[in-house]
């Protein structure tokens, strides 16, 4: 008998670092300084620094007009916070080197997917002829943290510890409110136009890692993936890292953001997998996350949620009633710094409100554009409010 071919889930590595190191994947935007069009220049710039000492820290993305920057494995929030700084800094001089500029949002406020050229890869190209229009439109950017487990189990309760979660990670980084030049009406486009694709959205919430193992494997010997890596939930278990992956939110502007949106999800897989045990999933738990995203992603920062009591709740309050929870845990990971710049952006608001504020003064979605590729400079370190 021919022996089974293992699951690209059976075998993993989740013990294979100390628990809750840090990884950070942000995705950013190639853009001509002039007129903040977006530029077909990937590969080039990827070609003109092939050996230098970010050369594996940097890759293509499904289209030519982006890169995707990517920190090792950091053991604390601080870490992380200077190879992102280093990252940024890294690839502004590069793009000004190639007559360009970074930039980093959920969206870029009016290019079009039609006009984007897709990178020639065979990882790319399988995922066009399998998913077809919906990743012909997916010109979107996210940003993607990692936060290592110790074991598979603790994977699945750091993922039912994290599905709550889902609406605020969104409300936070909320950074795409135009789509192909028009105001959409939605703080994170970027969450409708990635929810088209197949296994993606809220995941399930598996009683247990030999389930999610079970779930791959039918999906494998039907022939609809090849591996886990074709599963765009918002947040999965990741076993050949050994991490648990947060991928909900926009990618934001500011790097300051992006280390602080790191440190909390950091702190939450944390308090999920230390803490006390959640209750069952049920029909009602799994319907009221799936409502919280959808009030994200239309109003960001201004939704109202539904606790888990059923009451309804400003998202705000949400978010800062976590923080207070998460306080004896942002101790221990010495991250209350950018627990605190947490808290700034749900007091002081997002990239979305930023960039509808400067089209409600402009009417010019050159200058949000403009706005975006500012604010993204490595030199913007705002301060905690």
């Amino acid at each position: 008998m021919k022996p089974r071919r293992l699951s690209s889930v059976e075998s993993h590595r989740f013990s294979s670092s100390e628990a809750y190191t840090l990884g950070v994947e942000e995705e950013y935007m190639l853009l001509e300084p002039e007129t903040f069009e977006l530029v077909q220049r990937a590969d080039t710039i990827l070609d003109a620094d092939p050996d230098g000492e970010f050369a594996s820290r940097t890759s293509c993305e499904l289209f030519q007009s982006e890169l995707e920057g990517r920190t090792p494995v950091c053991t604390s929030v601080d870490e992380a916070a200077g190879e992102l700084r280093g990252l940024r800094a890294h690839l502004e001089g590069l793009l000004k080197d190639h007559g360009l500029v970074l930039a980093c949002a959920g969206t870029h406020p009016f290019a079009r997917y039609e006009d984007q050229l897709i990178t020639d890869r065979p990882r790319y190209r399988g995922i066009v002829e399998q998913v077809q229009y919906p990743a012909r439109r997916e010109l979107i950017f996210g940003v993607h943290v990692h936060v290592g487990v110790p074991d598979p189990e603790a994977a699945i309760r750091a993922l039912h510890g994290l599905r709550p979660q889902i609406g605020d990670l969104i409300a936070l980084s909320a950074s795409s409110p135009f789509w192909r030049g028009f105001r959409s009406g939605l703080h994170s486009t970027r969450h409708t136009i990635f929810g088209t694709f197949p296994r993606a959205g809220v995941p399930p919430a598996f009683p247990d890692y030999r389930e999610f193992v079970a779930y791959v494997r039918t999906l494998e010997a039907a022939g609809v993936l090849d591996d886990y890596t074709r599963i765009w939930w918002d947040l999965r278990p990741h076993p050949r890292l050994g991490t648990i992956e947060v991928r909900a939110m926009d990618a934001v502007e500011r790097v300051d953001d992006t280390i602080a949106l790191a440190a909390y999800v950091q702190a939450l897989v944390k308090s999920a997998v230390e803490g006390p045990a959640p209750p069952p999933p049920s029909s009602l738990e799994d319907a009221i996350v799936r409502e919280n995203k959808w009030q994200a992603i239309r109003y960001g920062l201004d939704a109202t949620a539904i606790a888990a009591d059923g009451r309804p709740m400003p998202i705000r309050e949400h978010i800062l009633r976590k923080l207070d929870d998460l306080a004896g845990t942002a101790a221990a990971l010495d991250s209350e710094a950018a627990l605190r710049d947490v808290e700034r952006i749900a007091r002081c608001g997002t990239s979305a409100d930023r960039q509808l504020a400067i089209y409600a003064e402009t009417r010019d979605l050159r200058a949000v554009a403009h706005s975006i590729a500012n604010e993204a400079s490595n030199a913007v370190s705002i301060a905690p409010a």
